[in-house]
C-alpha cells in the first residue's frame, strides 16, 4: 500500500506542470484524495462477515447459420485476461491497489464461457438488435443459476464478417453498453482475427469497413479497446476526456481511449489510461471493492449549502453532501453542449467529515452553452444520477472570450426550495418561498408554476387588439405527445421546470416525440418565433417541423441533448398551424423535445 502511494505520488508530482494554477490553488491533489477515499471506503467496509464476490460472464453468441468464430475460447480468455489486468495496473497506478474486474474461471484457470445460438440466421440480425439477443442468452444463464438483470454480463455478438484473404473487416453486431453498481449488459463483437497477439503488429494493412485502411494491431486496438470501454460503461461510468493532468499520460478508456488501446505497443502514441475520476468511481463498484455490502440499498442523499460560482476564467463550486451508504467522494462533469458527453471533463472531491466540499475548473469550451452534472459516489458502489435527478444538473455558458456565465445555474439553486416545496404539493410553503425570490427569472418561473393559464382560446379568437400571444396560453385543436401527457409551461412529472441549453424558460410546449400540437389561425397571425431544443439532462435527438396549412414552412435539423435553436416562421395568410416533433433513426428514446417561448405576433 505504501509503496503505491509513493507512486502515485511521484506520478502526481511528474504531471503537475501540465495543471493550471488555479486547479492546483483550489482542488486536492489528487494522491491526498485516494487516501482520503479509501479511509471513507475501509472503514464502511469493516465488519462486513460475507464479502462476496461479484464476477463477470462472459456469453458467445452466434447466429443460427453460423459457428462461432475460430479459437475462440483461447483468443477471448487473453483478451479478458488483458482487459482485467489494464483494470488492475490503473486502479494500482492512482492508489487503490490491483483492484478490477473478476473472471469467472474453470478448472484449467481459463475464462468460463456460454455458447449460445440464436434463433435466426444473420440476416435476421443487426446493429439495433442487443435487446433481442440478450432475451435468447437469458435461458442459458438461467440454467446456470443466474439472472441476467441481476449481473454484469459480456455478450459477444458473431456478426462481423473477416475475409482471411482480401484482408477486409465489416461488422453488423450491437455494440453498445450499460449499467450500474448491481448489473450491466455489454454488447460487443467477436471476429477471428481479434487477438491479443496481433496488437503489436504494423503490417499487414487491412481493409476496415468504419476505420478504412489500417494495420492489423491497430484494428486490433480498436476492437479489444472497444470491449474495454463498453465494459467501462456496463460498470456504470460515463464517457469524458483527459484532464489537463492526465493528457499527458494517454488517452481515457472512456474517451476516445478505445481506439488507442495498445498503441504503445507500436510505438503510436501513448496508449489508453483510467481517468482518475472514474478509478475513484470504480473504487466501491462490487466488482472492484471483493464487497457486496449494501449493494442492492437504493441510496437517499443530503445535498445542502451548494454554491456555484465564476470568475473571469473558472467556475468554482462547493457544498456539503451526506447519504446512506455513505458518500466517499463527489465526481462532476462539465460537459459542453455538441460532443455527447465525450468531451466533457471531470473534478473530484472527497467530503470531509461534516460533507462539505469544494472543487474548481478552468478547463472550460469557450463559445459554448454545457452543463453541469453532480454525481456524489456512495460506498456501496451506487452514485446518484444526475442525468435523472435535476436537483443534480446545472446550465451554465463560455463565451467566445472563455468567460463562464453561470447566472442560470444560480436562478436555478434559488428554485430549488420551492421546487421541492411545488414538487410535494406543499401550496402555502411554495407560495412563500416563491415571494422571497431574488432572481426575477426565478421569480416569473414559480409564479407561472403556481398560477398556470387557462386556456380556452384558440390564436383565431384572440382580441384583434393584442399584437402578439404567448401559444403555450392558447388553446389547440389537437394536441398529442409521445409519453406521458401534454402539458404547458412545465415539464410533467415531478420536475417541472422547464431548461434545455444553457437556459431557463418561464414558457414553452412539452412535446416529447412524436408530438403534434395543431391550432387554428384564420389568417390573422404574421409570424411564429421561439426556441427549440430538447429537454436538460436528455440525450435523445429530435427534429422539429413547423407547417402551414399543411405545408412545412420550417424545418429543424437534427438535435440533440444541450443544444437549442432559434425559429422564426412567416405565417401570412395560414389558417392552420401544425408544430412536429419527430423522433429520428435511433428511436424516441429520451426524446424530450420543447418548443420554447413559441410567440404569435400579427
Amino acid at each position: 500500500m505504501k509503496s503505491c502511494l509513493l507512486a502515485s505520488a511521484l506520478l502526481f508530482l511528474t504531471v503537475c506542470n501540465a495543471v493550471s494554477a488555479a486547479e492546483r490553488a483550489a482542488n486536492t491533489p489528487v494522491e491526498e484524495q485516494v487516501v482520503q477515499a479509501r479511509k471513507k471506503l475501509d472503514a464502511w467496509h469493516e465488519g462486513q462477515q460475507q464479502p462476496g464476490q461479484r464476477k463477470l460472464h462472459i456469453i458467445c453468441w452466434t447466429p443460427s447459420d453460423r459457428e462461432l468464430p475460430a479459437n475462440y475460447e483461447s483468443r477471448l480468455d487473453a483478451i479478458l485476461k488483458r482487459i482485467q489486468a489494464f483494470y488492475a495496473s490503473e486502479m494500482e497506478r492512482h492508489g487503490f491497489g490491483p483492484r478490477s474486474i473478476n473472471l469467472s474461471l474453470n478448472e484449467q484457470g481459463q475464462v468460463k464461457l456460454f455458447a449460445v445460438t440464436g434463433r435466426h440466421s444473420t440476416e435476421h440480425y443487426g446493429k439495433q438488435s442487443g435487446r433481442e439477443i440478450r432475451e435468447e442468452c437469458r435461458p442459458v444463464l438461467a440454467e446456470a443459476g443466474l439472472n441476467a438483470d441481476e449481473e454484469t454480463i459480456v455478450i459477444f455478438c458473431n456478426l462481423a464478417d473477416w475475409d482471411a484473404e482480401k484482408l477486409r473487416f465489416s461488422h453488423r453486431s450491437p455494440y453498445y453498453a450499460g449499467g450500474t453498481n448491481r448489473s450491466g449488459t455489454a454488447w460487443q463483437l467477436d471476429s477471428p482475427e481479434l487477438d491479443v497477439l496481433n496488437i503489436p503488429k504494423k503490417q499487414p494493412l487491412i481493409i476496415d469497413g468504419e476505420y478504412g485502411r489500417i494495420s492489423l494491431g491497430k484494428h486490433n486496438s480498436i476492437f479489444i479497446g472497444g470491449i474495454a470501454h463498453e465494459l467501462g460503461h456496463a460498470l456504470s461510468l460515463p464517457h469524458c476526456k483527459p484532464r489537463s493532468d492526465e493528457a499527458v499520460l494517454g488517452t481515457p478508456l472512456m474517451g476516445s481511449g478505445n481506439r488507442t488501446f495498445g498503441d504503445e505497443e507500436r510505438g503510436e502514441g501513448k496508449g489508453t489510461i483510467l481517468s482518475f475520476a472514474h478509478a475513484l468511481k470504480l473504487a466501491s463498484h462490487p466488482q472492484f471493492s471483493e464487497s457486496v455490502k449494501g449493494m442492492d440499498v437504493t441510496p437517499s442523499l443530503d445535498l445542502s449549502e451548494l454554491q456555484i460560482t465564476s470568475d473571469d476564467r473558472s467556475i468554482s463550486v462547493s457544498g456539503k453532501v451526506t447519504g446512506s451508504p455513505p458518500v466517499y467522494g463527489v465526481l462532476a462533469y462539465f460537459d459542453p453542449a455538441g460532443g455527447g458527453d465525450y468531451d466533457s471533463t471531470t473534478m473530484t472531491a472527497i467530503p470531509a467529515a461534516d460533507g462539505s466540499f469544494s472543487f474548481s475548473t478552468d478547463a472550460l469550451q469557450p463559445g459554448k452553452p454545457a452543463e453541469l452534472r453532480i454525481v456524489p459516489l456512495h460506498c456501496n458502489g451506487a452514485s446518484s444520477n444526475a442525468r435523472r435527478n435535476t436537483s443534480l444538473r446545472f446550465s451554465y455558458s463560455v463565451d467566445a472570450a472563455g468567460r463562464p456565465d453561470v447566472s442560470v445555474a444560480q436562478a436555478r439553486l434559488e428554485l430549488v426550495p420551492f421546487l421541492d416545496a411545488f414538487s410535494a404539493r406543499q401550496q402555502q410553503k411554495a407560495i412563500s418561498l416563491a415571494g422571497n425570490l431574488e432572481s426575477e427569472l426565478a421569480g416569473r418561473i414559480a409564479q407561472r408554476l403556481l398560477n398556470p393559464v387557462e386556456r380556452t382560446s384558440s390564436p383565431a379568437e384572440i382580441d384583434q387588439a393584442a399584437t402578439q400571444v404567448l401559444l403555450s396560453q392558447c388553446l389547440p385543436e389537437q394536441e398529442q405527445v409521445g409519453w406521458m401527457r401534454p402539458v404547458y409551461d412545465r415539464l410533467p412529472g415531478a420536475e417541472p421546470m422547464l431548461a434545455a441549453g444553457d437556459r431557463l424558460f418561464e414558457t414553452g410546449l412539452y412535446a416529447h416525440a412524436p408530438a403534434s400540437h395543431v391550432y387554428r389561425l384564420d389568417g390573422r397571425w404574421k409570424k411564429l418565433e421561439g426556441f427549440a431544443g430538447i429537454a436538460a439532462g436528455k440525450n435523445g435527438s429530435v427534429q422539429f417541423e413547423v407547417k402551414v396549412d399543411g405545408k412545412t414552412r420550417w424545418k429543424s435539423r437534427i438535435l440533440r441533448g444541450g443544444e437549442l435553436i432559434a425559429f422564426e416562421v412567416d405565417l401570412t395568410g395560414g389558417k392552420q398551424l401544425e408544430l412536429l416533433t419527430h423522433p429520428t433513426d435511433d428511436g424516441a428514446n429520451s426524446d424530450w423535445g420543447l418548443w420554447l417561448e413559441p410567440t404569435l405576433s400579427r
